[in-house]
């Protein structure tokens, strides 16, 4: 691609199929009856860097209300971003405009958390998928495509009577199965799966999930998977990364992060996971946090988690926000970042866990944290 049609990234590595720096996705809260007025922002992404390498999955995970499907629709351009870039391949995503981004969206697809609201239930599953072929100029031959179709549903593990099938006349699992073959028909580079089996049934999960897993071996597929359970992450992922209140606050590989979660964070997501030995889970580590997740139209200064955190200082967590940064923890390899101001002296034992008091938190909507009137009772959360 040239420069026209999108911004060059300078020092582009070739293993790196998607670089996000400092993302934001900022919403505007409108306020008055005649004539709207910004009152706010909703936060959903504040500041992002992560890169997905070619081949690999990436998992996301988080809390609901976290940003993790803003984040996953930013980096395909479906949310435009605030701030930030999202560079893919080497291009500028966020400087695609009109027909360059058209033609550059061949390489990127979603698969979507609802199988059936993001299938047209009045169009057949060959008009489904022939949809996105058309508009990348991939039908060109009536024979070829046909057998195209075919293709696409034996990969997803369907038969070719579907393609005269409406949406409505398929299970879940199967809908999932057509949204997959829609997003490979256009023979991506990446796909985002946000929350792909969330809506399915365990043993109909665990088909879609090995279905990617085998699609990502056949095609050399990447994936940024966007999910809340942590089991689904694990099995499937080779690095995960940790959001909380629009920020990564930890990432590493996926095994390392489940052997050893340094993020006070984290280690409350991994400590709700239940183990099948009912010896090892009456003696491991229980972190039950205190409080609401804070509204993102107004989240806490300094450490966004320090509201919750049992580890919390008096210095530097209420004042100043963490960056995301290589931890010096025995075990910890290089790639294995966290954004806390004492991950190292949390992972010691130097510091141990208090009980947390939670505070009281207004929704955001009267303006910035600190100004305008006090909000009545019912906007206090957390208590």
């Amino acid at each position: 691609m040239s420069a026209i049609d999108g911004e060059p990234v300078a020092d582009h590595d070739p293993e790196v199929l998607v670089e996000v720096t400092g993302l934001e996705v900022h919403f505007p809260i409108k306020s008055g009856i005649v004539f709207d007025r910004t009152v706010g922002h909703v936060r959903a992404v504040d500041g992002v860097d992560l890169t997905i390498r070619r081949g690999e999955t990436y998992g996301l995970v988080g809390e609901s209300g976290c940003g993790k499907s803003t984040l996953g629709k930013a980096i395909l351009n479906l949310e435009p971003p605030t701030a930030g870039s999202v560079a893919f391949d080497g291009v500028d995503i966020a400087s695609l405009k009109g027909e360059a981004l058209r033609r550059e969206r061949k390489r990127f697809q979603m698969v979507f958390q609802d199988p059936m609201s993001s299938l047209d239930p009045r169009q057949t599953v060959e008009s489904l998928l022939l949809e996105g072929m058309r508009a990348h100029g991939l039908d060109a031959d009536k024979a070829t495509t046909h057998t195209r179709l075919r293709e696409l549903l034996s990969a997803v593990g369907l038969p070719a009577a579907a393609l005269a099938k409406y949406p409505h006349e398929f299970s879940g699992g199967q809908r999932q199965r057509i949204g997959i073959a829609r997003a490979l028909s256009v023979e991506p580079d990446l796909i985002v799966a946000d929350e792909p089996v969330s809506a399915l049934d365990v043993s109909i999960q665990a088909q879609v999930i090995n279905l990617l897993q085998d699609l990502q071996d056949d095609l050399g597929l990447t994936y940024l998977v966007v999910a809340h359970d942590l089991a689904v992450v694990r099995h499937i992922s080779d690095r995960i990364g940790v959001m909380y209140l629009g920020a990564l606050v930890e990432e590493s590989e996926a095994g390392e992060l489940y052997d050893l979660p340094l993020h006070p964070y984290t280690r409350a997501l991994m400590s709700a996971v239940p183990v099948p030995d009912p010896r090892v889970e009456d003696t491991r580590e229980q972190i039950l946090l205190s409080g609401d997740l804070p509204s993102p139209a107004n989240p806490p200064s300094g450490c966004r988690f320090h509201t919750r955190c049992p580890w919390r200082q008096e210095t530097l967590c209420d004042t100043e926000r963490p960056l995301l940064r290589v931890v010096d923890v025995p075990g910890a390899t290089p790639g294995h970042r966290v954004a806390c101001h004492y991950a190292e002296q949390i992972a010691s034992g130097e510091l141990t866990r208090h009980e947390v008091t939670p505070e009281l938190t207004t929704d955001g909507f009267a303006g910035p944290q600190g100004s305008g009137p006090e909000p009545p009772p019912e906007a206090y959360v957390g208590v």
